[in-house]
């Protein structure tokens, strides 16, 4: 037994790490699809059987989800892949979207073990990826079907990863289950923030449509506080789950700040991702958010101003540029799109602080002082520091600010003051309930923990899944003695 595991894991020894092949840079920037080619199936239990089958496995305990990667990853490189796929959806509700867009290098694939030892990671994101394509082509991955559909309903607030992850979880109890989204499409950031390159819009559908044959209802274009507010939910609903997202821009208050062409990253990215999906973007089509010969800027250094500049590139910008007040060791965002960018013809001007943006009526130019770190802050990362008298001018025709999200004023949009949210504007919940001061009422992603990564809002959204679920079975406890 312990001779056929050797032989067949442990293989970093003889294996070098293989990343799928990456589409030639000329090729990916005449089109916004994936960049990774898929592995084939041989390459896939190959570089599978790289994984050291460690005692402690790193690799799981800084996953958000404790994924069973090693476990997987095995039967995988034993031709075992229905197994496979089913140990990675048994953990992950969406297992084809987290293989895309996880920052592996930071989680996973950043605490393996053979990365530490210097041997290269097992190639994690893309194996995960290679499982659950498998599936959907051999018609592994099925609707939920149930047995006996129970008459407590659930109303969740907002299509986005915690929504969708929480919805499945109830429905596989039974229970009846209806999204409200304020979007024509499900997904939230999934369909309008990430673009095509890292997540193209068939994989979130293909997901979506299944949660729709498995008999969770969804309604589009529903804004809570317009067309019901919070309470009216409640009343129909036996429970409610608000997982909104963040979606309100950070703004930078220099002087210019009004002047025009200098817009958020969503709505770039919105715009982008519509035209993609085939819809009529007015402010695409009349030049506004299209920067095609354009001198870009974007400001920021996470996972957001990457999807900008590498979305800028394929639209055929004159030039791309990235500010980031911090240098690359210490940008927030994926080493690996940071790469993927810069191959792509993004300049990053690193150690770099917008002082003024100047223009008369539109942006034209922004003046920006360079940085220098000093001490750590409170975050543990060297702050920034302005040099005296190092001021220099760059000439824009648009600049997109990403620099992150905070929360949209619920209370006051919902129509509930009842509502209570910490100083940063965050939903207060009970972190072991994720239940809210009103009963009945949970809260789960971005929501309750500031923008943050798909992975935790799938965890969060599948935590407040047991939650709700327990909080309906006493509350049907209660009616039946009552009764």
């Amino acid at each position: 037994m312990v001779r056929l595991m050797t032989e067949k894991m442990l293989q970093f020894v003889k294996l070098d790490k293989k990343n799928p092949d990456k589409r030639e840079v000329l090729d990916r920037k005449g089109d916004f699809n994936e960049i990774y080619k898929e592995f084939i199936n041989e390459k896939a239990k190959e570089q599978s059987s790289r994984c050291s089958q460690c005692g402690v496995p790193f690799c799981q305990v800084h996953c958000p989800l404790s994924n069973n990667i090693p476990d997987w990853l095995k039967l995988t490189a034993e031709g075992r892949l229905k197994e496979a796929y089913e140990l990675a959806q048994s953990t992950n509700n969406m297992p084809e979207v987290c293989g895309r867009i996880c920052p592996q290098d930071r989680l996973c694939e950043g605490n393996c073990v053979i990365e530490q030892s210097g041997h290269g990671t097992v190639t994690i994101g893309s194996i995960e990826k290679f499982i659950t394509e498998n599936a959907w082509e051999n018609k592994w991955v099925e609707p939920i079907k149930i047995k006996l559909e129970k008459n407590q309903s659930v109303g969740i607030i907002g299509a986005g990863p915690a929504g969708l992850a929480c919805a499945e979880q109830l429905r596989k109890e039974g229970y009846q289950v209806t999204i409200y989204d304020r979007y024509d499409r499900p997904g939230g950031l999934l369909i309008y923030g990430i673009p095509n390159f890292k997540l193209e819009k068939f994989v979130v559908e293909r997901r979506t449509n299944l949660l729709k044959e498995s008999g969770i209802k969804f309604i589009q274009n529903f804004e809570v506080g317009k067309d019901a507010t919070l309470n009216q939910l409640k009343e129909k609903h036996d429970a409610i789950l608000i997982a909104t997202g963040v979606y309100k821009a950070r703004e930078i208050e220099i002087p210019g700040s009004n002047l025009g062409n200098i817009f958020p990253a969503m709505d770039f990215l919105t715009a982008s991702n519509k035209k993609g999906l085939g819809d009529k973007v007015e402010q695409f089509e009349d030049g506004t958010l299209n920067v095609d010969g354009k001198d870009v800027i974007v400001i920021g250094g996470g996972d957001t101003a990457m999807d900008c500049v590498r979305t800028s590139v394929r639209q055929n910008a004159k030039s791309v540029k990235c500010l980031y007040r911090r240098d690359r060791e210490n940008m927030p965002g994926s080493a690996r799109e940071v790469s993927n960018a810069e191959e792509e013809g993004v300049e990053f001007i690193w150690l770099s602080n917008p002082k003024k943006f100047m223009g008369t009526s539109k942006i034209d130019s922004i003046v920006v002082d360079k940085m220098k770190l000093g001490d750590p802050d409170e975050s543990g990362r060297k702050k920034p520091i302005i040099e005296n008298n190092s001021e220099f001018n760059l000439k824009a025709d648009i600049i997109i600010k990403a620099l992150g999200f905070d929360p949209e004023d619920l209370p006051n949009l919902f129509k509930d003051e009842n509502l209570k949210v910490s100083q940063w504007g965050t939903i207060k919940v009970d972190f072991d309930t994720m239940e809210t001061d009103l009963e009945g009422i949970f809260a789960a992603g971005d929501i309750i923990r500031g923008a943050s990564l798909v992975v935790w809002a799938i965890r969060d959204g599948r935590e407040a899944a047991i939650s709700i679920k327990n909080f309906l079975e006493k509350k049907q406890s209660i009616q039946a003695k009552v009764a």
